[in-house]
């Protein structure tokens, strides 16, 4: 899977970029995906940041979605769809690979600016699609992006 950071895909496709950002903002709580070890899908809750250009995963020491990510980076991330489950901004997702960061100077300038409870594990996204799906009128349009590829868009009826 070809993927980027998020400061590559804000590059590529700023508009977009702020748009899913937003949308990940509006709500503190969203769904993470990981990969068991006998490859069964894992679904938990998780936050997710936005700081320094990048976007970022952390959780609680030795969780299972951090196991799961130290033995397997693949991951797919779902925005909340809201209190009144209105989807007011879109359906949006993102898949890539979580990179654990454990450089002691990385984690304490995050530490610093963010200010999560100590001990905790903290991933970085390296991006490897972003979708999101609206309702446009009578047409449901989903827009998707890949590193290295152009923002397409599909509508259907």
């Amino acid at each position: 899977m070809t993927s980027t950071t998020w400061t590559g895909f804000r590059a590529a496709e700023p508009e977009f970029a702020a748009t899913v950002q937003t949308r990940f903002e509006r709500y503190k709580h969203h769904v993470l995906a990981t990969l068991r070890k006998d490859g069964s899908p894992r679904v938990t809750g998780l936050e997710v940041t936005f700081r320094g250009g990048e976007l970022w995963l952390g959780m609680m020491p030795d969780s299972r979605k951090a196991r799961d990510l130290r033995r397997d980076p693949r991951f797919a991330v779902h925005a909340n769809p809201g209190p009144d489950d209105s989807m007011d901004g879109g359906d949006v997702r993102i898949t890539g690979r979580a990179l654990e960061v454990t450089d002691p100077a990385e984690i304490a300038a995050f530490v610093a600016e963010v200010g999560p409870p100590e001990p905790f594990h903290l991933f970085r996204v390296d991006v490897g699609e972003v979708v999101r799906t609206t309702v446009e009128g009578q047409e449901l349009v989903v827009r998707s992006w890949n590193p290295g590829g152009p923002l397409r868009t599909v509508r259907r009826r």
